[in-house]
């Protein structure tokens, strides 16, 4: 017996438990009429059990399902009751004639990759191969997700709870940076425990208050250096990276080094290979004015250095309109006289504008007060008439001989002793600015940029109090930070702002020099 030349047919699965009768239909290719050719059928077409013809194995379950190509099963699930009952009579009478295996494939255009008619096999078996992949996909996908959340989990509890020295130092330098600033403490409270960030706040305030009663006493005198010598005057410069540069650029030579100016300060510029003896680049020199600028630069940092060598030449000087609006570097230091200024004093920021017109503490500007003392643990920085920078406590009375002051926090050098290190909790990554003296007398003014991913991320107060040592300073005390760090020099600027927006911040008052 042939199979007949039909597009379908319906073969009938008996029961050898129940005896109860399944119909199926099935489509077939040239490749299943080759494999299970010439099969035996009854008068009801079930299928003739026969140990020499392939068969079905059929269990008293469920009848078995057929995953069929998508163009045949739409085409069969919209007719498949009125398909089964015309087909089977169809079947029942057709005639049947021989034909070569060849002429299936034509007789027979749909067709399906396999016929499964085991109903102990999963249902995956019966799905399309794309079907297949997409699924993977999904369950990987999945999987790949579940695992980072995960690693996020872990990572953030690491973060947050584990004691190991590193990671306790950066959690702590991450708390105090967001609880530092006044917009962004929201990067600690929403991630880290209340609890946790009140502990490292609690012991950086201890650091604070332990810094109570520490004022300067400068028991010696400055250690007076020749200044018609300009070796001795910038000490700090390496003698024979000087002259070899000297020699390569003849523009800058004068019949004096004490006329030198060179300037490579700039944004656009690519400093000098001038170096100091401490290792550091030299940005530019005025032998005139006494001012050496100094690129400092660590893991995640860099900034500028001003050294200074006539404390004569300094001041502080306030915003021209002060108490309603700041003023900005390129606007101040010119007006004030000055070639070099960086920020100082903090400011009140009524109504959050940050304007800078309000000074917060007290300052002292060429003998005129401003603002009012604090009453807690900051210091006050006092430039006297003696040339010499003095740190005492913001609730002590003002010295009688003090011309420049300013009120921060905290002191990183008193009268030679360093105050902060890693274990002080004063890590916080920022952009900053601190003042300072040397024990020779020099001015040194430290502007370190941050905030800018891919240059500069910004700087705890323990590396700036190394840079500051490396220097000679003899005391250093912290100033204003932040957006309002900045530093400017012969008409323009040479650190960048913390925020690309603007090129400074409008600041109630600066320390001038020149």
């Amino acid at each position: 017996m042939t199979i007949p030349r039909k597009e379908e047919i319906i073969i009938k699965l008996v029961s050898s438990k129940s005896k109860k009768t399944s119909s199926k239909i099935y489509s077939i290719d040239k490749g299943i009429t080759d494999k299970y050719a010439e099969p035996e059928y009854d008068e009801d077409l079930s299928l003739i059990q026969d140990e020499d013809v392939p068969h079905f194995p059929v269990q008293d379950t469920e009848p078995a399902r057929v995953e069929l190509k998508p163009e045949e099963s739409n085409a069969v699930e919209e007719t498949v009751e009125e398909t089964v009952e015309e087909t089977v009579e169809e079947t029942a009478s057709a005639p049947v004639e021989d034909t070569e295996a060849e002429d299936t494939e034509a007789s027979f255009p749909l067709s399906v990759h396999d016929i499964r008619l085991s109903p102990d096999r999963p249902k995956s078996d019966f799905m399309p191969e794309g079907k297949k992949k997409a699924k993977k996909r999904k369950h990987n996908a999945l999987k790949i997700l579940v695992s980072i959340i995960l690693v996020i989990a872990a990572g953030w509890a690491t973060f947050v709870y584990a004691n190991i020295p590193f990671i306790r130092n950066l959690r702590n330098a991450y708390i105090e940076t967001a609880m530092s600033t006044m917009t962004h403490q929201w990067l600690a409270e929403w991630f880290i425990p209340h609890s946790i960030i009140d502990e490292v706040m609690a012991r950086v305030h201890a650091a604070e208050d332990a810094q109570v009663g520490v004022n300067s006493e400068w028991k010696d005198d400055i250690i007076a250096k020749a200044n018609s010598d300009f070796y001795s005057t910038f000490d700090e410069i390496d003698k024979e990276s000087l002259t070899k540069y000297l020699k390569e650029h003849p523009e800058y030579q004068q019949a004096s080094l004490l006329n030198l100016d060179i300037n490579e300060a700039g944004f656009d510029d690519d400093g000098t290979d001038i170096v100091t003896k401490q290792g550091d680049q030299v940005l530019a020199i005025d032998a005139k004015n006494g001012i050496l600028l100094v690129r400092v630069e660590g893991t995640g940092y860099m900034g500028v250095l001003a050294i200074c060598k006539d404390v004569s030449k300094l001041r502080c000087c306030p915003a021209e309109n002060l108490g309603s609006i700041g003023e900005v570097l390129e606007s101040l230091v010119p007006r004030c006289g000055g070639v070099l200024g960086v920020n100082a004093s903090g400011f009140h920021d009524r109504g959050g504008a940050g304007n800078g017109g309000w000074i917060k503490g007290y300052a002292m500007c060429q003998g005129v007060e401003y603002g009012e003392h604090f009453t807690d643990s900051r210091k006050r920085l006092e430039l006297r008439d003696d040339g010499k920078v003095y740190i005492v406590d913001c609730t002590s009375s003002v010295a009688s001989n003090t011309t420049d002051a300013v009120e921060f926090r905290p002191a990183l050098i008193v009268d030679g002793v360093s105050l902060v290190d890693e274990l002080s909790d004063f890590c916080s990554i920022q952009p900053r600015t601190v003042f300072g003296q040397s024990r020779d007398g020099d001015i040194l003014m430290l502007v370190v940029e941050g905030r800018l991913v891919g240059r500069s991320l910004g700087i705890g107060l323990p590396e700036c109090t190394k840079i500051m040592e490396n220097y000679d300073a003899y005391q250093a005390m912290n100033m204003d930070g932040g957006t309002s760090s900045e530093m400017w020099y012969k008409g323009e600027y040479i650190t960048k702002c913390s925020n690309p927006a603007i090129t400074c911040r409008y600041l109630p008052d600066a320390w001038v020099y020149g």
